[in-house]
């Protein structure tokens, strides 16, 4: 079995998508169980010794910090924090991401300056190991002091409270510990704290949904050569040339390899009638180019977050040093995710533009790419699915990082609202990966009617793979499992 050990060093995206798909198992480095338990340490010393107040561990929380809590309230304290910040509401989100959630939060506790108790850790370690995942709601975090709501649902296992999926199905916790023989923690001061303040629910759907911007851009590539094949297209505006005297990046990237993937086509070698094709063929290399420098960018900094220490107070034990502060505040994913949701809702409206101009009856293709329009429709509906898609994206698209709503009685009088940011462009991408396999089944049903000319080796082998799934479209038929087949074969389609 493969084991993925927690340390210090730092995390990559491409890190993560490893463990995730080994299903790798967890383990603490001796290092990381050595700074926990410094910290812890230095800790409990100085509530021994020191009269100051530390935030969150002898005061209240938010505007209640002026409130001094006795020394034989302090484990209530932390148990309260936990139970009544508990207040997600919502659909649950799906448990691969909560597995996520928890392993950023292990990741980010085990750097040594949480004040986390390493027994507390290693039952976070033992959860993720048993896939023992909390049931966490999608709405409740303002993205402000960390993401409170999610990450209280993600803690109340601990105290066996909540409920858990568990070997399928929805338990309670306290079932999940008597069935594993694990008795419910008693927390610590501080501890509760540093449970719930974190940006670790942003940041796992942030890492989700980076995963899936490379996979989307990828496909997006390919499925726009294929439809620029099926359109008899131009091979020009991918020239080297032309993006050697432009030197954005992206665009010079994607331009190579939209020729990679048409190489050795019949199609484009053959001459063309027309001199030029529209933007969303010919602008490919600079639209499909921009997401790419975007997603670049928001990968960036979230593999910043990952590898950060976002609770608080934050403990420096070396320095003597408790700070308040405000790690937990989720601007940067907020504007990140606000980014990467634009640049993929692009990649999406710029594909349901080349369906448009496939059905469109030109370039000696028939109207809806059927043989006998009228008494079938073809292709003419899905196109407007499409558009429906795109439409519910650009909606998507308004930007959550520029909403602030006062809480906690004006203290925390500014907040990133980078959850709902995080949760729209998962439901972004979602949106994209139809829109994309719109796109696909169209081109490959245009690409057919020009038989019996071929395109490149890689995307007639595409064809070939895709038509084992998805059969050519003779007369009308009910489309929707078509299109269902298609977002399926784009899921599991291995990418080169």
């Amino acid at each position: 079995m493969t084991t993925h050990t927690i340390s210090a060093s730092p995390l990559s995206i491409a890190d993560i998508d490893k463990v995730i798909r080994s299903k790798a198992q967890l383990e603490l480095s001796s290092e990381v169980c050595q700074k926990v338990s410094e910290c812890r340490t230095y800790l409990d010393k100085k509530l021994a010794t020191s009269q100051d107040p530390i935030y969150g561990v002898t005061t209240g929380f938010g505007s209640l910090y002026k409130e001094h809590i006795s020394a034989n309230e302090l484990v209530t304290l932390q148990e309260n924090i936990i139970k009544s910040h508990a207040c997600g509401v919502g659909e649950t989100i799906p448990s691969n991401l909560v597995s996520l959630i928890l392993l950023l939060k292990i990741q980010s506790l085990g750097y040594g300056h949480s004040g986390i108790h390493l027994d507390t850790l290693k039952r976070m370690v033992d959860m993720y190991n048993h896939a023992v995942l909390p049931v966490i709601y999608e709405y409740g975090s303002l993205g402000a002091s960390g993401d409170l709501a999610p990450l209280a649902h993600l803690s109340l296992p601990l105290l066996g409270l909540g409920e858990v999926f568990y070997k399928n199905e929805v338990i309670t916790s306290e079932k999940a510990l008597e069935l594993l023989e694990w008795p419910p923690l008693t927390l610590h001061p501080k501890e509760g704290l540093a449970l719930l303040n974190g940006t670790q629910f942003m940041s796992a759907y942030g890492v989700h949904n980076v995963i899936h911007a490379r996979r989307l851009l990828r496909l997006a590539n390919i499925i726009a050569a294929l439809s620029l094949e099926a359109y008899d297209g131009r091979i020009e505006p991918f020239l080297s040339l032309v993006h050697e005297i432009r030197p954005q990046p992206g665009q010079q990237l994607i331009a190579a390899d939209i020729l990679e993937i048409v190489k050795d086509s019949e199609i484009m070698s053959q001459p063309k009638k027309h001199v030029q094709d529209p933007y969303s063929f010919r602008c490919v290399p600079q639209v499909h180019g921009a997401s790419l420098d975007a997603i670049n960018y928001v990968e960036s900094v979230i593999t910043n977050e990952i590898n950060s220490v976002t609770d608080n107070p934050n403990i420096f034990p070396d320095e003597d040093k408790i700070i308040s502060a405000g790690n937990f505040h989720g601007q940067p994913l907020a504007l990140a995710s606000d980014f990467l949701a634009i640049a993929l809702s692009e990649l999406g409206s710029i594909s349901e533009r080349r369906t448009f101009q496939l059905i469109s009856g030109a370039r000696d293709l028939p109207s809806y790419l059927v043989a006998e329009p009228g008494i079938n429709s073809g292709l003419m509906i899905p196109q407007y699915t499409a558009a429906s898609l795109v439409s519910a994206n650009k909606s998507l698209c308004h930007p959550d990082s520029v909403d602030s709503i006062v809480s906690s009685n004006g203290q925390e009088d500014h907040v990133s609202m980078g959850a709902n940011a995080a949760t729209k462009t998962f439901r972004i991408i979602n949106n994209v990966y139809q829109i994309l396999a719109i796109e696909l089944l169209t081109a490959t049903q245009a690409l057919d009617l020009r038989q019996p000319l071929k395109t490149s080796p890689f995307l007639e082998n595409l064809v070939s793979n895709f038509r084992a799934k998805v059969t050519f479209i003779n007369n009308d038929r009910v489309l929707y499992h078509d299109l269902s087949n298609s977002v399926e074969f784009l899921k599991e389609m291995t990418l080169e």
